[in-house]
């Protein structure tokens, strides 16, 4: 195949994509920036222009990965309705998504540690945390979270929400399907919050 020059103004957003979805079918090892530019029809050099190097693609597609949870998350837990629903839709939704994008997930923690983390990643890593805690306080004024930090509530609800994640992503609920698993956690977890 001959490589030609891209000539279309979202190529950052192509390789993204593309990388994304490697990703996805073979996790972060099958990913080579020579391999994403063939794949989109662009020589390496075009693709060396927004990724310096796999790191730095890694980098960028953590950032996708939590935008793109961090916008799920939002939607669930600032809908109308009590605490105790958009808790749930909001621990659905990150459950979902990492059984979804499990090798995605994997490379967002891992990224967001690197330590030439990138500045947008690190901000958008914690987008969800904080929008957890602003969810405990809702609930809180609303009478129906306890009383405490709401950042250790926050803390514990993540932590549990995560676990059941993993054990779904790494295929540990022994034929438990990942969303009864994840129904029985958030209701533990909102019993827990409870005044």
């Amino acid at each position: 195949m001959t490589e030609r020059t891209y000539h279309h103004g979202n190529l950052r957003s192509a390789l993204l994509q593309r990388a994304w979805d490697v990703v996805d079918e073979e996790g972060a090892d099958g990913l080579s920036l020579r391999q994403l530019a063939r794949d989109v029809g662009v020589s390496h050099g075009a693709s060396g222009r927004h990724f310096r190097d796999k790191a730095a693609l890694l980098d960028a597609l953590a950032a996708l990965g939590f935008a793109r949870m961090n916008a799920a998350l939002t939607d669930a837990s600032t809908r109308p309705g009590p605490f105790s629903e958009r808790f749930a839709a909001a621990a659905r939704a990150y459950v979902g998504f990492a059984v979804s994008h499990p090798a995605v997930l994997a490379v967002m923690y891992s990224a967001k540690h690197h330590p030439e983390a990138s500045e947008e990643l690190r901000t958008l890593s914690h987008v969800g945390m904080t929008g957890l805690v602003a969810l405990v306080v809702d609930g809180q004024e609303a009478g129906d979270v306890r009383a405490g930090p709401p950042e250790r509530h926050a803390l514990v609800a993540f932590a549990s929400v995560h676990g059941v994640a993993t054990l779904a992503t790494d295929d540990l609920l022994n034929g438990v399907p990942w969303e009864t698993a994840a129904d029985a956690v958030i209701d533990f977890v909102r019993s827990g919050l409870m005044p």
